[in-house]
């Protein structure tokens, strides 16, 4: 025995192995809320300090946590139920609002060759959009373009 410990000091109880699960179950929801709302342009980026708008990488997160909900229900006790649905009611109202925000208004130099290609994209069906330039989010698109990407995108909640 260490004579200069005292003697009622007794170190920390162990977690138990549920508690343990329960916290790791807590700390990747909230990884993925935080990861689905950097991708939300809600938070910075850690390294560049930009806010990044990727809304199909946003939705990647918003499903896992969907997938998790339904395939722990039943399983979670109530206070990491209580988590899970609090993140997703946040997540999908982040997303539905990143989704139908309106894009920046073009400057008069971008809008004269824009809206040439705006006139003929519309006299023509509108032709699928690469994948590339639809989770761009419109930059360099038409409006046709955007349109369609947000058609494509947007998830109802």
């Amino acid at each position: 025995m260490n004579a200069n410990a005292p003697m009622s000091a007794q170190p920390p109880p162990a977690a138990s192995p549920e508690e343990m699960n329960s916290a790791r179950f807590a700390n990747m929801v909230v990884q993925q809320t935080n990861m689905a709302l950097m991708f939300l342009g809600r938070v910075p980026h850690p390294e560049s300090g930009q806010h990044v708008h990727d809304l199909d990488a946003a939705r990647m997160f918003i499903d896992q946590l969907e997938m998790l909900e339904v395939k722990t229900k039943g399983n979670l006790d109530k206070r990491e139920t209580t988590l899970l649905k609090q993140s997703l009611t946040a997540l999908r109202m982040a997303f539905v609002e990143a989704a139908n925000a309106k894009p920046a208004p073009a400057t008069g130099k971008e809008a004269g060759g824009a809206s040439a290609a705006a006139s003929s994209a519309a006299t023509q069906p509108s032709a699928p959009t690469s994948g590339a330039a639809a989770a761009s989010g419109g930059e360099g698109a038409t409006p046709a373009e955007e349109a369609e990407s947000r058609k494509k995108f947007s998830k109802k909640y």
